[in-house]
């Protein structure tokens, strides 16, 4: 047996000591307030069924990447249906949101250019900056004032500026102030790139996404949507221009060094897209996440949403966790999120809530945090 490395064996165990080791499971308590499915087309067999109602062939895997063996007729048709829905010129279909984000911003970045986030967006945001070779500054959270100073006092220095945020934040479920960030944007010519990933399913029109209600859609440079959240599925599209889509076939390395999605992943898009504009879900999803709102506004450590996405700030990774222990030990599925995926201070139980969750279990719940 090969020895592990002394330097890595060290790590593990200051992990454990800091209660932050991870392990994988596979039951879980029944009552779900931790799954992104927000929708239940997954858990409820919703998208299953109307898989099945789609003509597939008996292909199994893709055969190879997308430039080589594994594009098909399947992928072209699938992609503009999206780059439709999305009122856009464009869509490509990338395996998952992480390779999405990370061949987005990896190859779009260039040396010389400037980026400038918010200090939430996801960490496949970051790992994409990071792989480029852009210089990059964080404004505060949702900080108008903060974005603007940034841009002031750096558009001289460089030609390129490019903003990323996202719709909705995967930690505190609240929303960016799109439409400030755009007028920013427009003032400042600057390009702007909103990630979906928890929007999509869940506002708009046939749960088109937060662009689509602040009517910005042709004012953002790319927009990624990701599958595995509210659709059920898996992989994620990034629409934009025709020259994006062109950009990213030649460029994102990520897309091109990878095998393409099975027949089966295209065709759960493909079912998941005509599933949000003909199935109440999208209702049901919003009653339970008034309800909730209605039974937490008034307590404190809860930060506002108006999305899928809500948390309890519970101070300190032993505290948090001994709570997600006692939720779970009364069957209600949470997951605690502790420093420093989140900061110092701002541990917090995550609250994902569903179409299928029931007035009784959200008062269940309410019960035992309040």
């Amino acid at each position: 047996m090969i020895s592990f490395p002394n330097n890595l064996s060290d790590k593990l165990k200051k992990t454990k000591e800091a209660n932050l080791f991870r392990s994988l499971k596979t039951s879980y308590p029944a009552i779900d307030f931790s799954s992104n499915d927000y929708l239940s087309f997954s858990s409820k067999g919703i998208l299953h069924e109307e898989i099945s109602k789609l003509q597939g062939t008996h292909k199994v895997g893709a055969t190879g990447s997308r430039l080589i063996s594994g594009n098909s007729n399947l992928y072209q048709e699938l992609e503009k249906e999206i780059a439709q829905f999305h009122n856009s010129e464009s869509a490509l279909i990338f395996n998952s949101g992480y390779n999405a984000n990370i061949g987005l911003l990896s190859s779009v970045l260039q040396k010389g250019d400037l980026v400038i986030t918010d200090e939430l967006i996801h960490a496949s945001l970051y790992d994409g900056i990071r792989l480029s070779y852009a210089t990059h500054y964080k404004f505060k959270h949702n900080d108008i004032s903060d974005l603007k100073a940034l841009i002031e006092r750096h558009s001289d220095k460089f030609s390129t500026i490019y903003v990323v945020v996202e719709s909705v934040y995967s930690m505190d479920g609240d929303c960016a102030p799109l439409k400030e960030i755009v007028d920013v944007c427009d003032k400042t010519n600057t390009y702007l790139i909103v990630d979906e990933a928890h929007g999509i399913g869940v506002f708009g029109n046939q749960g088109k996404g937060l662009c689509e209600v602040l009517h910005i859609e042709s004012k953002c440079f790319a927009r990624i949507y990701t599958y595995g959240k509210a659709m059920g599925c898996h992989g994620a599209a990034i629409v934009g221009s025709e020259k994006l889509r062109d950009y990213l076939i030649n460029f994102s390395r990520s897309f091109i060094y990878t095998t393409g999605l099975t027949e089966h992943s295209l065709l759960a898009i493909k079912a998941a897209y005509h599933l949000l504009g003909i199935t109440n879900q999208i209702d049901a999803l919003r009653k339970n996440i008034n309800y909730f709102n209605s039974l937490f506004q008034n307590h404190q450590g809860f930060i506002k949403s108006d999305s899928a996405i809500h948390c309890c700030i519970v101070p300190g990774n032993k505290e948090v966790q001994e709570l997600e222990f006692k939720l779970q030990e009364q069957n209600l599925f949470v997951k605690s999120v502790k420093s420093p995926t989140v900061k110092v201070g701002l541990e917090r139980i995550r609250i994902c809530l569903h179409a299928f969750n029931t007035k009784e279990e959200i008062d269940l719940l309410h019960s035992k945090l309040t």
